[in-house]
């Protein structure tokens, strides 16, 4: 590939390529035409020599170097908040364009925390390292915000119905190893997860916080006031891990500024980017985690009047790919951005 015919090619470097972000970091790019003149994957030592096939062609995973991926022009991290603490500061002065998926940089003042539907305006005159929100933030903002900008926010209640992948391609293998050992008699033992999955639901994603939230609870809180720019937004969060492979739904229940109804969430809705309403409960119509995955838009449906705040309030199902909107669309849109 040469970025001759190109002016806005870039090299393009992706640092944890080998999980389950980091491959569909490789895939976005490639669907989404991004013009890559140069592609990179960078890994563990462990894994440096070894061939991952790609659409652009199999590609060897090289142990990942400070020095050479200076020298690209985009780096995507899929790696640990400590790795990215470590190296992307450096990256970014270096140059390069780094977005960084880990929880790292997303509460610094002075780092763009970015959902492009949402704030794109955030990336201007940011600096080089921009974070990318957690998972389950960004689906629920590409909802909130174009409510928000329509209606305002004055209160939020989220509760959340997350995937296993959640918790990486362990999460996943762990919940099909234990689903067959319950369905065949077996021993169900569990090392991702702090108790069986298969048939259950556990009430915490992350580690409890003195206020009694857990950390991902207070990430969608803490994100979502960053993002909106409304930093004192009442928002209240349960986060709940599911049985399910892929895409991550929630409940939500929004009090707004001024009045609200259904036809009129709908409408702002439908014309939101990134937003796909599905909303036929009589044909049973609504997001769920089987239609949402492996989709670049975020399901909302179940749009209704609540009855506590009535006509300043609604309730609304939303559904996301947290693989892809969640983590690997939402950092190559960003990228996006600097073409």
């Amino acid at each position: 590939m040469s970025n001759s015919s190109n002016p806005a090619s870039r090299r393009v470097a992706i640092v944890g390529a080998t999980g389950a972000v980091g491959r569909e970091m490789v895939n976005v790019l490639h669907d989404r035409k991004f013009p890559v003149s140069e592609l990179g994957l960078f890994a563990s030592e462990r894994s440096a020599g070894k061939v991952q096939d790609t659409p652009y062609g199999p590609k060897t995973l090289q142990a990942f170097d400070a020095e050479v991926v200076k020298g690209y022009d985009v780096v995507l991290l899929a790696v640990s908040g400590d790795f990215a603490k470590a190296h992307a500061p450096a990256l970014a002065s270096a140059g390069a364009l780094v977005i960084d998926n880990s929880s790292a940089f997303r509460y610094d003042d002075n780092i763009p925390l970015i959902v492009p539907e949402i704030n794109a305006h955030a990336f201007q005159g940011g600096g080089r390292l921009i974070a990318n929100p957690n998972c389950t933030t960004a689906i629920a903002v590409v909802a909130l915000g174009p409510l928000h900008k329509a209606f305002g926010l004055k209160r939020v209640i989220v509760s959340t119905y997350q995937a296993t992948s959640g918790a990486g391609a362990e999460g996943m293998a762990e919940l099909e190893e234990q689903t067959r050992n319950r369905l065949e008699g077996r021993p169900v033992t569990n090392s991702v997860f702090r108790h069986p999955i298969p048939f259950n639901l556990i009430p915490q994603i992350d580690a409890f916080q003195e206020n009694g939230y857990t950390k991902e609870e207070m990430k969608v809180t803490w994100e979502t006031r960053k993002i909106l720019g409304v930093p004192d937004l009442a928002l209240s969060c349960t986060a709940v891990r599911i049985p399910t492979y892929r895409a991550h739904s929630e409940a939500i229940t929004i009090e707004t500024i001024q009045p609200v109804t259904p036809d009129a969430a709908r409408a702002v809705l439908a014309d939101a980017p990134g937003v796909k309403v599905v909303d036929d409960p009589a044909n049973g119509a609504y997001p769920m985690p089987l239609n949402a995955t492996a989709q670049y838009d975020v399901e909302v449906g179940r749009i209704r009047t609540n009855l506590v705040f009535g006509d300043h309030g609604l309730d609304l199902f939303v559904c996301g790919d947290q693989l892809l909107k969640g983590a690997a669309l939402n950092a190559v849109q960003i990228a996006e951005l600097d073409l």
